[in-house]
């Protein structure tokens, strides 16, 4: 059975996942962002402290 075939059989039990990032002091939902601000989310880069 593939990835995608077993994505399928479970599509009924999947929910929307809502993401949140940190706006000038606050958390907001990325999908309420506009298509600006959507897509400078879309270029920041991950990055892990040492």
């Amino acid at each position: 059975m593939s990835k995608n075939e077993a994505l399928k059989l479970h599509e009924e039990k999947r929910q929307k996942c809502i993401v949140y990032t940190r706006v000038m002091g606050y958390h907001r939902p990325v999908e309420s962002f506009n298509v600006g601000k959507t897509g400078e989310h879309k270029q920041r880069k991950q990055f892990t402290e040492c």
